[in-house]
């Protein structure tokens, strides 16, 4: 159990272990403060393989959310980029810099606090050159592009695993799990697709389906998709560049009418997904509601139909080591499996009054 009381919503956690309950009097509001016992985790490690942490939306940043976490819950956390990951004699090896937020800032993660980050946020000790296996967890939160250099460091993180780290994801499921792929594996949550090469396979689909959404395996944050109608004089040109002149594949969708009124993330930690989705909804004339495209994000409890596609997927994401996804689901049907670095962490807890990092951390720590 977490140890910590709820006061004014928020958690507060002591990193010890103890066992007592107080009921303070504070003007004429009597205050009742629980602490349970909790193990110690003050020997834990964790380390963030992500972006430049000075790039990084403070407002928003799903990592900056897990990073939190484990600072209040008494973890040693460490950072580290690509570049600092190498072979040295043998054993996978990184610069690992201890890193520590601003604990004002750490309170809330409110922007405001730190003068929207312009003052210092966050302190970070000189990095230290020492063997990957020192640490308990790391969490691979490098974004995309998903090109060699980032199957380079899946490699890298693999061998750490073998070592006894827990890579978080697992480094070969985020090879294997190609984000629009990999939704295919459930065919009974998908909608009417192709992927291929093929010119004329693809306008065969086309010429079937009339309205079709045709998007490259490795967009990301809506890029490169379109919609192409019945009629649309554009068909040709659309494939030879999403196909590279028919040398790379590409999948096509049935458009899916109920995009206009979001399409849903759904973030699922360790199999079970969290009860609220963030429907991004497309800005005026557009047909992508990515929030990197535009989209606005509104909180929605999950459906029935949402929570039965978490069913069929969350299994194969335990059994695969992909303890933190977003899956896509438009309407009825799932589109895509988030799996390289999911995100919306931020605006579900705010909209909702989560700790969707936490929850992640504490499953970990399990």
């Amino acid at each position: 159990m977490v140890l910590g009381t709820v006061f004014a919503g928020q958690k507060i956690y002591l990193h010890r272990s103890v066992n007592c309950h107080w009921i303070c009097v504070v003007g004429i509001t009597i205050v009742t403060v629980a602490f349970y016992h909790v193990a110690d985790y003050s020997m834990t490690k964790i380390a963030f393989l992500m972006d430049p942490i000075e790039s990084i939306a403070i407002k928003k940043d799903s990592t900056l959310a897990m990073i939190r976490a484990a600072q209040l819950r008494g973890l040693e956390v460490y950072y580290f980029r690509q570049e600092d990951l190498m072979i040295s004699e043998s054993r996978v090896c990184a610069f690992l810099s201890r890193l520590f937020l601003a604990d004002h800032f750490a309170a809330e993660l409110d922007p405001a606090s730190v003068n929207g980050g312009a003052d210092p946020w966050f302190r970070m000790e000189a990095g230290q050159f020492q063997p990957l296996s020192s640490m308990d967890i790391v969490m691979m939160r490098k974004d995309p592009p998903f090109d060699m250099e980032y199957i380079y460091t899946t490699y890298l993180l693999e061998r750490a695993e073998a070592d006894g780290v827990r890579v978080v994801n697992s480094p070969r499921s985020l090879r294997d799990c190609n984000e629009k792929l990999f939704a295919t594996t459930f065919p009974q949550c998908c909608p009417p697709l192709v992927v291929s090469r093929r010119m004329d396979v693809l306008k065969a689909f086309h010429q079937e389906h009339k309205n079709v959404v045709f998007k490259k395996l490795d967009g990301m944050g809506g890029a490169s998709i379109f919609r192409v109608m019945e009629a649309d004089p554009n068909l040709s040109v659309v494939l030879e560049t999403l196909t590279n002149s028919g040398t790379e594949q590409i999948m096509g969708q049935v458009y899916l009418p109920e995009i206009v009124d979001g399409d849903k993330r759904i973030l699922i930690v360790n199999g079970e997904p969290v009860p609220f989705a963030l429907a991004r909804i497309p800005s005026a004339g557009e047909t992508r509601g990515n929030l990197a495209a535009g989209g606005r994000g509104e909180g929605r409890p999950l459906t029935d139909r949402d929570r039965w596609i978490a069913e069929q997927v969350g299994p194969e994401l335990v059994k695969r080591g992909l303890n933190f996804v977003g899956i896509d689901v438009i309407g009825d049907y799932l589109t895509e499996i988030n799996v390289t670095c999911p995100t919306c962490i931020r605006e579900l807890d705010a909209q909702f009054g989560l700790d969707i990092a936490g929850d992640l951390v504490e499953s970990l720590l399990a």
